[in-house]
């Protein structure tokens, strides 16, 4: 027999966009199944003064308290709050910069936002947005290889969600979808540079995406074949057949989230340089 599902309130407190404090309380509620938390989230917090009016909000509603805040003032004031509230709360990068300050043999420069600069690393991020937006869904398939990485595969395996995740993390990525009957672009075929990389999934799963999906939007399938499983499985063996062709490698994401898709093509554009 199932428990109930109970609720908690989970505030993060972030001097910057709280991204990371979203990843971690995430990660960690995840671990239990018959909790499910309510995120209050706090980005920007940089002065006492708006210390105080996220506490006001805690005291309404008390939690676990998570926080990234470098200043170490600030950080104290939380940790006492936390203490006279009789409330949990943990600094998320403390342990973590302890750990570096002890090999590095230095202290951390304690700057907020650092992981957010304007630099180098970030404009090729956006470079790579840009490029990906351009390239969503077979559009420009003649510079493929100015691509990093291209995503091949039929309606519904996920390839515009994954190609952005991807350009988030500054891969230029571009996806082309595979229509039964219809030859792929000779551009992607004879390009040299990109990793080209299959997207799969069952023909329960598609359908079931599929059902889901506005029918009116897609010009390219009948309706009643668009979700029918034994349709969908001809253009899954249509697909494949591309693939091992011109030896793609191909990625099941019938149960995988976006983040494990992405984290296994990475991984084989790794082996493939």
């Amino acid at each position: 027999m199932n428990k109930p599902q109970s609720f908690f309130h989970l505030h993060l407190i972030s001097d910057a966009t709280g991204e990371t404090l979203l990843a971690a309380g995430r990660a960690a509620s995840a671990q239990y199944k018959d909790a499910r938390a309510i995120e209050h989230i706090y980005p920007l917090i940089r002065t006492e003064k708006q210390v105080a009016k996220v506490f006001e909000d805690i005291e309404e509603e008390p939690g676990i308290i998570l926080y990234t805040v470098v200043d170490q003032k600030l950080a104290r004031g939380i940790d006492e709050r936390c203490a006279t509230m009789g409330l949990p709360c943990v600094s998320v990068l403390e342990p973590v910069l302890t750990v570096f300050q002890s090999y590095l043999g230095t202290p951390a420069g304690r700057r907020v936002g650092a992981q957010h600069v304007l630099d180098a690393e970030y404009f090729r991020r956006i470079d790579a947005l840009n490029f990906t937006m351009e390239h969503d869904d077979g559009q420009l398939p003649a510079n493929m290889d100015d691509a990093d990485i291209v995503l091949v595969g039929i309606s519904r395996t996920s390839k515009t969600p994954t190609s952005i995740y991807l350009a988030n993390r500054g891969i230029k990525t571009a996806n082309i979808p595979i229509v039964l009957g219809v030859p792929v672009p000779e551009s992607l075929v004879n390009a040299k540079t990109p990793l080209i990389v299959g997207l799969i999934a069952t023909a329960e799963r598609i359908s079931h995406v599929r059902q889901n999906r506005i029918l009116g939007n897609s010009s390219t399938y009948e309706a009643s074949d668009y979700v029918d499983r034994a349709a969908i499985n001809e253009e899954l063996a249509y697909a494949r057949k591309i693939c091992t062709r011109h030896g793609w490698p191909m990625i099941d994401v019938s149960r995988r989230s976006i983040e494990e898709t992405a984290a296994a093509i990475v991984a084989l554009r790794g082996k493939s340089r």
